[in-house]
């Protein structure tokens, strides 16, 4: 179990009061009786904190198991081999020469990083005239170095209100979640390539039997691909994964949403009459998008609910709750695996579970969604008109509801129709007495009327 921060923090309070009183030994023992009052990784966390090697430590700790008195002599202060930097005073400066003309990322930073190995900075401060090896350049604590990979933690631009934007769509759902109401997080995941392809990531197998997938991965257009879309409720904390085979397009994304409300969402919220939907700003799900409008507004009428959508600014999608709580969950299921075929990724996807109680559904999707589909001015229109912004941000924001009946104009009634007019009736309108023709004369003339020879 981890050492809890404020206890690490007491501890190094401690240690920067009494340490400076105390001799080699006594250090020693005072360090090994903490450490071991901390329990398993004790040693490393004193060690770290009072700057002092885990062999000094646990020497310290041997020797209080051994109960009697350790004689020795206790060296003055300042003994003991002195550091690389202390023999050598222009060491340091020599390996800040080397570090800034490489350093990667803001160089007033306290902790700074390098692309040079360790090796490359141990030759060329030798031939500088400082030899030094390897292992002693890597002790760059004590300078403000450390290594470390890059972190995405910086958004694009920052966009007016957007952190006034986060605190409206916080608010909204804990409102809707107050309510009983279904709330739900959307975004879609990367494409994946379907066979025998390498992945990255591990996972545990018998020693000396991995996973082997060919050397090289050649995709061409015929490759099978999948696109999963990810439908995560926030209140019930599962997952609902539509799996498509074709593009991402907004047809896709309302799709992906529709069946999780006809297959799960209206079995678990069976007296909802609205539904929250938070996604980010672009892609098929783009706040620009009319025609993820459209498929919204058929979605509504076909399912009775009034939905909401609320956007996250531009550049801000990692904040979505389904990218850290369904994604990142999936990925880590699908690491050190091939997609041989879509079952394999379907039953993957299906198996993601976490401690606290995430579930996950995945289905396929062989639907084809065509790009290049385009509304006309009149659907634009309409589409408007369903949508009312809101008073905040209305690009972002906004409900779609599906028609009040009550306004409905009733459909205009049918026309009866007349009934035929009986033989009897017509006799004595084709009477010769009247038309000045025979019967037969009268009949060819019907004849060649009704085959159009009269137009003609």
């Amino acid at each position: 179990m981890a050492i809890a921060d404020e206890v690490l923090a007491v501890l190094d309070v401690k240690f920067a009061a009494l340490l400076p009183h105390l001799d080699e030994r006594q250090r020693r023992l005072y360090l090994a009786c903490e450490a071991e009052a901390l329990g398993h990784g004790g040693i490393a966390a004193v060690a770290r904190l009072a700057e002092v090697s885990e062999s000094t430590v646990a020497r310290g700790c041997d020797e209080l198991a051994g109960g009697a008195e350790v004689l020795g002599r206790v060296r003055r202060p300042g003994g003991g081999r002195k550091s690389a930097a202390e023999r050598d005073p222009g060491l340091v400066a020599a390996l800040e020469s080397l570090i800034e003309p490489h350093e990667v990322g803001d160089p007033v930073s306290p902790l700074r990083w390098t692309t040079a190995s360790l090796r490359d900075l141990a030759r060329a401060l030798t031939e500088a005239g400082h030899p030094v090896s390897a292992p002693v350049v890597g002790d760059l604590r004590g300078l403000g170095f450390s290594l470390q990979g890059m972190a995405k933690t910086r958004a694009g631009s920052h966009v007016p209100d957007r952190d006034v934007q986060f605190r409206h769509i916080n608010t909204t759902v804990e409102r809707f979640l107050e309510q009983g109401l279904p709330v739900v997080s959307v975004d879609a995941k990367k494409k994946e390539p379907i066979g025998d392809f390498a992945r990255q990531g591990r996972s545990w197998r018998r020693k000396g039997e991995p996973i082997t997938a060919p050397d090289h991965d050649f995709l061409d257009p015929d490759t099978p691909i999948a696109i999963p879309y990810g439908v995560y409720d926030l209140g019930r904390d599962t997952g609902w994964v539509n799996v498509g085979t074709d593009r991402n397009t907004a047809a896709f994304a309302v799709e992906s949403l529709r069946r999780w409300w006809n297959h799960q969402g209206r079995l678990d919220y069976p007296d909802a009459t609205r539904l929250l939907v938070t996604a980010d700003s672009g892609g098929a799900n783009s706040a620009d998008s009319h025609l993820f409008k459209n498929d919204l507004a058929a979605f509504a009428d076909e399912s009775g609910l009034t939905i909401t959508v609320l956007h996250f600014p531009p550049a801000t999608s990692k904040w979505n709750k389904v990218e850290h709580r369904l994604f990142s969950r999936i990925t880590h299921s699908l690491r050190g695996r091939p997609l041989t075929s879509y079952e394999v990724l379907l039953q993957t996807i299906s198996a993601t579970r976490t401690s606290t109680g995430l579930t996950v559904q995945a289905v396929l999707d062989e639907n084809e969604y065509p790009t290049g589909r385009t509304l006309t001015k009149a659907e634009r229109a309409a589409i408007l008109q369903r949508v009312k912004r809101d008073d905040f941000h209305g690009e972002w924001n906004y409900t779609i509801s599906p028609p009040d009946p009550a306004q409905t104009p009733p459909a205009e009634p049918e026309l009866a129709k007349a009934p035929p007019i009986p033989a009897e009736a017509t006799f004595l309108l084709t009477h010769p007495a009247l038309t000045g023709m025979s019967r037969e004369q009268f009949d060819r003339l019907g004849a060649w009327v009704g085959n159009g020879q009269a137009a003609s």
